[in-house]
C-alpha cells in the first residue's frame, strides 16, 4: 500500500495537484490512499476525491507500507507516534526552506521510523537546496491539453495563470501590463485579483479569479504565456509546462525550475528584466510563424518530459 500525505487545503495548489496526479499514476496499477493532513481541507477536494483525515480517535490511519508526503510533514504532530511503522518515508519536497529539511528528515529516536528519501521537483531546486535526492518532476497529464489553431478573428492576448495571492505577481509586471494595452494588446490573468485595484479597467484587460476555468480551458484563450513571480520562487512551475503543452510560446522570468527545460527562442523565451520581456513580446506580436514554430517545439519538450516511458521510471520509484 502507497499512502499518499498532503493538507489539501487549496484545490488550485500546486503541491495538491500533483498529489492528485500521483495518485492517478499510481493507482492504475497499485493500491494507494489519500490522507489529509490539515485540519482546513477542502470541501471541494473531499467531495471530489477519498481522502482520509488522519484520526487515532476513529481509527482512521495508515497502515504501514510506504508513507509518501508532499508539500506536507509529519512534523508537530502526534499522530506519527499512534500509527504503524511506515517500510518506507518519501518526501517530494517542493518549497526552498532549509528548514523544513532539517526538521522533516531528522527522525526523532522516539518515532523509529526509517530516514527519509527526497525527492526534488527540479535541478533549480536541488542546486539552491545543495542536497542529495532524485529529481522527478511533478507528473502533469498532458493529454487534457490540446493545442489549437491561431484565431485571427480576437487581438493578441497575452496572459497567465496562477493562485490568487500577491506573491505570485512581480510589482514591475502592473507598468508592463498598462503598456500592453496601450499597444492594443488583450490581457487575460486568471487569478488576478491581487491586481484589482492597482490596474485601471480597460475594455481588453480581463482579471478573473483563481480556478473560473479549468486550465485547460483557459490556457487556450492566450496567443502567449507570460509568467514572472514576485517574492515566490517558483521550485518547478506546473503551469508553465501546461501551457506549454496548449502548443504556446512562454515567455517567463528566468529564476525558477521551469527554466531548465526552456531553451530561449527555441522553445520558449526567459528574460531578467522588465524591457527584455517587452521586447520578446512585441516580436512575437509581430510574427505569428515565430510564435506557432516556439509552440510546436513547446509541445514536444512536454511529451518528452512526460512521455509514458519517462512517468513509468519516475513511478517505479514509489513501487520498489
Amino acid at each position: 500500500m502507497i499512502h499518499l500525505f498532503n493538507g489539501f487545503q487549496n484545490p488550485f495548489g500546486g503541491s495538491e495537484r500533483e498529489t492528485l496526479d500521483l495518485y492517478r499514476l499510481l493507482g492504475a496499477d497499485q493500491q494507494v490512499r489519500l490522507w489529509a493532513t490539515s485540519s482546513r481541507v477542502s470541501g471541494e477536494l473531499t467531495r471530489q476525491f477519498p481522502i482520509h483525515r488522519v484520526s487515532p480517535a476513529r481509527r482512521a490511519v495508515p497502515d504501514g507500507g510506504t508513507y509518501v508526503f508532499l508539500g506536507a510533514h509529519w512534523r508537530n504532530k502526534i499522530w506519527p507516534y499512534l500509527i504503524p511503522r511506515p517500510r518506507r518515508l518519501i518526501y517530494v519536497f517542493n518549497t526552498f526552506h532549509p528548514k523544513i529539511i532539517a526538521l522533516t528528515t531528522g527522525m526523532p529516536r522516539l518515532l523509529g521510523w526509517p530516514d527519509a528519501e527526497l525527492v526534488l521537483i527540479s535541478e533549480f531546486q536541488k542546486r539552491l537546496l545543495q542536497v542529495e535526492g532524485v529529481v522527478h518532476p511533478s507528473p502533469i497529464d498532458i493529454g487534457r491539453f490540446t493545442p489549437l489553431p491561431a484565431r485571427p478573428d480576437r487581438p493578441f492576448t497575452v496572459g497567465r495563470l496562477s493562485r490568487d495571492t500577491a506573491d505570485k505577481h512581480h510589482a514591475d509586471d502592473v507598468a508592463l501590463y498598462e503598456t500592453l494595452l496601450a499597444d492594443g494588446v488583450a490581457v487575460r490573468i486568471q487569478g488576478g485579483m491581487p491586481l484589482k485595484d492597482r490596474l485601471a479597467p480597460h475594455p481588453q484587460l480581463e482579471l478573473l479569479p483563481q480556478g473560473q476555468f479549468a486550465a485547460e480551458e483557459f490556457l487556450p484563450t492566450l496567443d502567449v504565456f507570460y509568467y514572472r513571480t514576485g517574492s515566490h520562487v517558483e521550485t518547478f512551475g506546473r503551469v508553465v509546462f501546461e501551457a506549454m503543452a496548449c502548443g504556446l510560446p512562454v515567455v517567463c522570468h528566468s529564476r525558477g525550475g521551469y527554466a531548465d527545460h526552456i531553451n530561449h527562442g527555441e522553445n520558449g523565451f526567459l528574460f531578467e528584466t522588465t524591457q527584455q520581456a517587452a521586447q520578446i513580446l512585441a516580436e512575437l506580436k509581430a510574427d505569428p510563424a515565430l510564435r506557432t514554430d516556439v509552440g510546436q517545439r513547446a509541445r514536444q519538450t512536454v511529451e518528452r518530459l512526460f512521455s509514458p516511458q519517462a512517468l513509468q521510471q519516475r513511478l517505479d520509484f514509489y513501487r520498489r
